[in-house]
């Protein structure tokens, strides 16, 4: 097979042990499961060393090890458990063993998904690292249509974090009004629109809100040529006429 190059980056995590549920019982019963799950991490983190030191065989021990515990305590379809078969499964890529590591990247993707989502980072980091091992196995259709997944859900998650963004603006403008500070208000509501504007277009309720925001406080302190500007954007009813800025500034003329 011919070599591929690839710049996909694949990753290794380190966690912590998963908060032990509160069905485990008695006390020393729960003791006694912590302890264990303390051993299975500290495996894991002998894994990490050993894989950075490209010690692959005592890697491949440790995380097998740790799995084992894991699996014991917190069952097959614990976030825990998923991270230990992530880091193996990459483990077996680098030493060529591809049907492994094939098994436990998708095992690891299966309880993200399940877990967590398609729209989250751990998933999109499973998508990732199963796009580079089929690169390494040379499917170079495979890996496309897995690496374009980890695109997708990376922008989703950015935009989601865009819209909350969004949000916390308009509440800071919010604030800042009560305060009787406008002009910082006035900032702030730009700020959400600008994000709002890229996210939903100028015709979405929430884009539309915020010209009507900011139109508004610009009547406010009587900067009419600014409040009629942001008040023409508004194509829906929400509540701001743009008829009435203009007989109010016609009577302070």
């Amino acid at each position: 097979m011919k070599k591929i190059n690839t710049i996909l980056l694949t990753s290794l995590m380190f966690t912590a042990c998963s908060p032990l549920k509160k069905e485990f019982r008695p006390q020393a019963n729960f003791s006694e499961k912590q302890k264990s799950l303390r051993e299975a991490n500290i495996l894991n983190n002998k894994g990490v060393n050993a894989y950075r030191k490209q010690d692959f065989p005592a890697a491949i021990a440790y995380y097998q090890r740790s799995i084992t515990i894991k699996e014991s305590v917190l069952g097959t379809e614990d976030l825990n458990t998923a991270t230990s078969y992530n880091n193996l499964g990459l483990i077996y890529k680098q030493t060529k063993e591809y049907k492994k590591a094939l098994a436990y990247l998708t095992k690891a993707l299966q309880i993200r998904e399940r877990s967590l989502g398609k729209n989250n980072s751990s998933t999109a980091e499973s998508y990732n690292n199963l796009g580079t091992l089929h690169a390494s196995m040379g499917e170079i259709e495979q890996a496309m249509n897995l690496t374009s997944k980890t695109i997708q859900i990376k922008e989703n998650i950015i935009q989601k974090e865009k819209a909350d963004m969004a949000i916390s603006y308009t509440n800071l403008a919010v604030l800042e009004e009560i305060q009787g500070n406008n002009i910082i208000a006035i900032a702030h509501h730009k700020k959400a629109l600008k994000i709002n504007k890229e996210i939903f277009g100028e015709e979405h309720d929430i884009t539309q809100i915020n010209y009507k925001n900011i139109a508004q406080l610009y009547f406010a302190i009587q900067q009419y040529d600014q409040a009629k500007i942001y008040a023409s954007h508004i194509t829906k009813e929400v509540n701001v006429k743009l008829d009435d800025i203009h007989i109010i500034e016609n009577e302070y003329r």
